[in-house]
């Protein structure tokens, strides 16, 4: 399965992504790297890698990081960051970085080359037995695989911002692409959110997801992990109304949308800016991005 309508998704808004997505918290690393009794792992391979965020985040704690992206958009971004140096590479205590083609089912590297692998906000699009196999091969014994997402909206202080998130979810979904596979926030214009369900869901587009709450359980059920478990973490970043308004432009629903002809108008963002404003102000503020990681040990 080449899943490429998946990475055209994400196509055409690497710089936004980039710009506005968050890392995760550092406190996680230390997680993974406990589970593989590896300090500092030589390798780690960072699946669905997108622009490099998460790639740089493991490069603070690995000697070295391949990230691995199928979107030419995405990893000419991530390449372009490490190139400027936006990208820390290079930075001390930084690990090598780079970047190659390829899908989760699909590296091109080889057996048991990987103390760690991750999967940053990307697992919900890969096939789940083909990249749980292939995650299989890549570890050495006792090798640590986990697939983190964050929340969304995350939180700001403000109800009216997060609320004004919300409204415009359920306004977009009733167009017709999710903005996110799993949200807790997709409802029904006429009725209460609609719960999450592990079946398949296609998108848009021949787009096709897997939602982020079935994570854990296709991994028990995938036999290629002695041990499963899930850890909710909390990072602090700084931010504002404009970035608030980029997390939400960033997700691939919005961009589907636009780039299927709506105006920003017409889906509701520049009244959700507004709203947004009015709630934040101008000066930057703490946002809490809360992270869900479905961390799998594979047997020694």
């Amino acid at each position: 399965m080449e899943l490429r309508a998946n990475a055209a998704r994400f196509s055409g808004f690497a710089d936004l992504y980039d710009r506005a997505r968050p890392s995760p918290p550092d406190a996680l690393a230390e997680v993974l790297c406990a589970y593989a009794g590896d300090p500092r792992p030589a390798l780690v391979v960072d699946l669905g890698c997108g622009t490099g965020l998460s790639s740089r985040w493991c490069g603070r704690w690995a000697d070295r990081v391949i990230g691995i992206e199928p979107s030419a958009d995405m990893r000419a971004q991530a390449q372009a960051g490490s190139q400027t140096g936006s990208g820390e590479t290079g930075a001390p205590g930084t690990g090598a970085i780079e970047y190659r083609e390829g899908w989760g089912h699909r590296t091109g590297l080889p057996d048991g080359c990987a103390s760690v692998v991750v999967a940053v906000q990307s697992l919900h699009w890969m096939d789940p037995p083909a990249t749980f196999a292939e995650i299989r091969r890549l570890l050495r014994p006792g090798g640590v695989f986990a697939a983190i997402d964050c929340d969304w909206p995350p939180s700001v202080g403000s109800a009216d911002a997060e609320q004004a998130w919300q409204e415009f979810v359920a306004r977009a979904d009733a167009f017709g692409p999710s903005l996110t596979v799993d949200s807790s926030l997709r409802r029904s214009p006429e009725g209460p959110p609609a719960g999450p369900t592990l079946r398949p869901r296609l998108l848009s587009a021949g787009a096709q997801g897997w939602p982020k709450p079935g994570h854990l359980a296709r991994m028990q059920d995938s036999g290629q992990f002695r041990w499963c478990r899930e850890l909710i973490m909390h990072s602090e970043e700084r931010g504002d109304a404009h970035r608030l308004v980029d997390l939400l432009r960033s997700h691939g629903g919005v961009q589907v949308l636009l780039r299927e002809g709506m105006s920003e108008s017409e889906l509701g963002l520049d009244e959700f800016w507004l709203r947004v404003r009015a709630a934040l102000g101008e000066a930057e503020r703490t946002f809490w991005f809360t992270y869900r990681a479905r961390i799998g040990v594979v047997k020694h």
